[in-house]
């Protein structure tokens, strides 16, 4: 049985990264392609201290909330991603190891980040979203009413700075322009280069 393709999309919040996950999500059951769609954090329970840290509601200091991280990425691992794609069921993870280098090495060593996140799986296909932070501040304030720790457009701007630092971090990472453009534009990009990757691992 062929291992499944394990795709992820990553930026900063308001980037759009959700709904890109959802519309190719979309596309590969249309062409009938299993596919097991997951994000970061999980809901496992460490997931859920992890986004009562974001929303602000129990305080750690970084180096806990990261290394709170790692071990929520190793469960998912093991519990869903490898399990999955030895089935021969593509994964789309919306965040990964990226999300914890960007968003994380705004107050904690990148290359400690990168250390203790080096085990893990690499992606056949990441995907980062390019939004100026501004933008995404603006985008989150339309659709929900409070904002996560790391939501303002200063700190979301440094985040999109970093993502595009990291573009050559790892294999078949492509940065992808989500200003100014149609989700559906945005789409037709990622889909683009999904089919070329799967046409050359055939």
């Amino acid at each position: 049985m062929k291992r499944g393709i394990f795709i992820v999309l990553e930026g900063p919040d308001g980037s759009g990264q959700s709904t890109q996950t959802e519309l190719l999500a979309r596309w590969f059951k249309k062409n009938n392609r299993r596919v097991f769609v997951t994000k970061e954090p999980t809901n496992s329970l460490i997931g859920g201290i992890i986004r009562s840290i974001l929303k602000k509601e129990w305080q750690v200091d970084m180096k806990t909330l990261q290394l709170l991280f790692a071990a929520d990425r190793a469960y998912h691992l093991r519990a869903e991603i490898e399990p999955f794609l030895k089935k021969g069921i593509d994964v789309i993870s919306d965040r990964y190891v990226l999300s914890t280098l960007a968003f994380g090495s705004l107050e904690e060593d990148l290359e400690w980040l990168k250390k203790i996140n080096s085990k893990f799986l690499e992606p056949d296909l990441t995907f980062i979203l390019n939004v100026p932070g501004k933008v995404c501040a603006e985008r989150i304030a339309r659709s929900r009413f409070s904002f996560e720790i790391f939501e303002t457009a200063d700190k979301l701007e440094k985040i999109r700075n970093n993502y595009i630092g990291l573009k050559d971090y790892q294999k078949n990472i492509h940065v992808i322009v989500g200003d100014g453009r149609k989700p559906e534009e945005v789409h037709k990009e990622i889909v683009g280069i999904v089919e070329k990757y799967c046409k050359k691992m055939r």
